[in-house]
């Protein structure tokens, strides 16, 4: 795939698995080496990432994003479980005929890429785990109904990004406001938004998984891979708490807390995270 394309220029490209599902997808940056597949957030697409992000790990690292079943513009119904996820981003892989990938899951997506990479072991290389949580955690089991409220609402927009993926200081909400610049700058080729429907399997899976259940945390022990654990330090939707849970019960775990940030901590902080991001892949 070519170099030349960025963020704002990568097209998208549509393969048919064996499963019947049409997936939307991107794949661009610096080829050769293991490529790096991201997985987004509830309600997330291939336009929901941070460009500068996105630039910045291309760099250095072929990048694939990926609409899962039923998300925006790949085909099908939304399930409603993190393992049929898994299952059904597993068919995009073998369909693109990959069998090495280093894999970055974001909030909802980092559900899905532990699932994974306990899947199928020997196909994630290297994971990184942002903003995300185990299955079982504590405190994890729906999110706060201020924070619920505001993202399932048909449309959100601007205030309710703001509102739940920043940390309500000046500085973090001046960095929320530049991503969204960064996030409306692609023009032509956009994803269509996520669906209703997408909406509600997403919020059902998040409840799911987040049932408490200290035996599901013994599962983390089985994941192998050296795994970068990220936050921001006032994540109000997953606390930052978890990430050092899993980095306590994930053998090759390395945790980082990135200062006045919430969820969207890799956006505010975009170039620190890619450095660490390129830095602890290319180790």
């Amino acid at each position: 795939m070519s170099a030349t394309y960025t963020s704002l220029t990568a097209p998208t490209r549509f393969l048919a698995a064996e499963n019947g599902i049409r997936y939307a997808y991107r794949r661009y940056g610096k080829a050769g080496g293991t490529p790096l597949m991201l997985l987004p957030r509830f309600r997330g697409d291939l336009d929901t990432w941070d460009s500068a992000l996105l630039d910045a790990l291309a760099a250095e690292r072929e990048l694939i994003l990926v609409n899962n079943r039923g998300v925006s513009s790949t085909s099908g119904t939304t399930p409603a479980t993190i393992f049929e996820m898994a299952r059904d981003l597993l068919a995009f892989i073998d369909a693109l005929d990959i069998t090495h990938i280093d894999l970055l899951g974001f909030s909802l997506g980092g559900f899905v890429a532990q699932e994974v990479a306990l899947i199928r072991p020997d196909l994630v290389r290297r994971l990184i785990l942002a903003a995300t949580g185990p299955q079982g955690g504590p405190n994890m089991h729906g999110w706060r109904k201020d924070i619920a409220d505001a993202v399932r609402k048909d449309e959100p927009g601007a205030a309710e990004l703001l509102y739940t993926f920043f940390k309500p200081t000046a500085t973090s909400q001046a960095a929320g406001r530049e991503y969204l610049g960064r996030f409306l700058a692609r023009t032509e080729d956009r994803d269509v938004a996520s669906s209703l429907q997408t909406r509600d399997a997403h919020y059902d899976a998040v409840c799911a998984w987040g049932v408490a259940d200290h035996a599901k945390l013994q599962r983390l022990q089985s994941i192998r891979q050296p795994t970068f654990v990220a936050n921001g330090d006032a994540d109000a939707m997953i606390p930052p708490s978890l990430s050092h849970l899993m980095g306590g019960l994930i053998p090759q775990a390395q945790v980082k807390i990135y200062p006045d940030a919430g969820h969207g901590f890799l956006f505010q902080h975009h170039g620190e995270f890619a450095r660490d991001v390129n830095a602890f892949l290319s180790a």
